[in-house]
């Protein structure tokens, strides 16, 4: 009985009919107004960089300029081996200058061991630079950052995670579109290294796919990349040097993008791009338990970011306007505003329509949700994926992801209140407390 009710209002719902449309009109503007249009100009994005992509000039001269690898490592063990191999055995015919910065070397022995183990092995790679600072004391991920921005003396700079690990193309790929002086940051897709070990790795390995790979280079398209992301962030030197390098605290790549983000109303030239061909793979957390704790300082350190640390930073006066408004709407919008709005939506349902009602809403809202992302993979296989067998095993968490998604967005909302109640940007494992609370607020 309650089954056929349900499926009857879904059906009500799905056709306008009768005087239910009035309430089919309070879950629309979610979709017509805030969502959609997202995805529909990031699609965009992706639609016109496929198209308008050319091969690159034969007789472009030569580019290969010296690049800085600064390596934050902290507790990676053995696996640290994994990320400097892959940078050392790149194809990449210029210098690279491997910069391993290990935080808190004193109580991790065994990844300096691991570290040093790499020495031997340097006069098989030719055009190979190794270098490991061991900081005694730990200090957290952005005072690893701006020491190896000290040592470095490539023109270009990677800050890179010690537990993440490259393409051996990546390098060659990542430098060509510094040809252009104009260019000051970039990011490449970031993929799931672990995606098959459980659920929550499948989930987050389709969530990478159309969120980190589509949706940035979409963004970047129009100049409007949201961040360059901490584990893999490609850098002119010189523009970190002229910026001030990283701030304390945490969120730091947000952080860092913002203040490039505030010169471009001054000098709208300026590129933060993507490069497809630029590929890395990470680890991502295997259990739920570890994914929301994640998640919990994600997203909680956006409000610290956005209103805390950069409140009169966000403006037209400093991005432009188009960059403004892509924040305010992606942004603060979209990843702040909305999961808000998506559980009060949620509570007002349970509470003000029967249970029929609220099943054909909550089904109505599933199949919209599985006909977007089943539309966005089929787009993003067709047009951007370059393991397409791998991207393939995705099909089988559609059914789950809608779900997955919703629960994400409910726990967003938690993050929220954690950080405006409980200051949640101090409980990271990004730093020790007592340099958090020396970041500036």
């Amino acid at each position: 009985m309650l089954w056929d009710q349900t499926w009857q209002v879904f059906v009500e719902l799905l056709f306008f009919s009768q005087d239910i449309v009035a309430f089919a009109l309070k879950f629309v503007p979610f979709v017509l107004f805030l969502e959609l249009p997202l995805y529909v100009i990031g699609w965009m994005g992706v639609l016109r960089r496929v198209i308008g992509s050319l091969p690159e000039h034969a007789l472009l001269p030569p580019f290969f300029p010296k690049v800085s690898c600064v390596i934050t490592c902290y507790a990676e063990g053995q696996g640290v081996r994994n990320t400097m191999l892959s940078l050392l055995e790149q194809i990449y015919p210029g210098h690279i200058e491997i910069i391993a910065v290990l935080d808190g070397a004193a109580q991790n022995r065994e990844t300096y061991k691991a570290l040093k183990a790499i020495y031997p092995l340097m006069p098989k790679y030719r055009n190979r630079s190794f270098r490991i600072i061991p900081k005694i004391q730990r200090g957290g991920r952005v005072s690893s950052l701006n020491v190896g921005l000290q040592y470095a003396g490539g023109e270009i700079l990677m800050a890179l995670d010690g537990d993440t690990s490259f393409d051996n193309q990546m390098v060659a790929c990542a430098v060509r579109p510094f040809r252009d002086p104009h260019v000051v940051a970039a990011s490449g897709p970031l993929r799931v290294r672990n995606a098959r070990k459980s659920l929550v790795t499948r989930l987050q390995h389709l969530e990478y796919l159309l969120t980190v790979h589509a949706a940035k280079l979409g963004l970047a398209e129009w100049n409007a990349m949201n961040n360059v992301p901490g584990a893999f962030g490609i850098f002119r030197k010189s523009f970190v040097d002229h910026v001030g390098g990283w701030n304390t605290g945490t969120a730091e790549d947000l952080d860092l993008t913002l203040r490039i983000k505030q010169y471009l109303r001054r000098h709208p030239q300026l590129k933060i791009v993507f490069i497809p061909g630029a590929v890395a793979h990470a680890d991502v957390p295997e259990d739920f338990r570890n994914f929301l704790r994640q998640r919990l300082r994600w997203d909680g350190d956006l409000i610290y970011i956005y209103f805390n640390k950069h409140g009169l930073g966000i403006s037209p006066g400093l991005m432009g306007w188009r960059n403004f408004l892509f924040l305010l709407w992606y942004g603060v919008i979209f990843q702040v505003v909305m999961p808000f709005m998506i559980a009060l939506y949620t509570v007002f349902l349970f509470i003000a329509y029967p249970a029929p009602i609220v099943l054909g809403t909550m089904l109505l809202i599933y199949v919209f949700y599985f006909l977007l992302t089943l539309a966005q993979l089929l787009l993003y296989l067709a047009l951007l994926s370059d393991r397409p067998k791998d991207d393939l095993r995705a099909f089988w968490i559609l059914p789950i992801f809608p779900a997955f998604q919703f629960c994400v967005r409910l726990w967003s909302a938690a993050a929220n209140l954690n950080q405006i109640f409980n200051a949640g940007h101090l409980d990271s494992a990004m730093a020790p407390l007592w340099v958090l609370r020396k970041g500036k607020p």
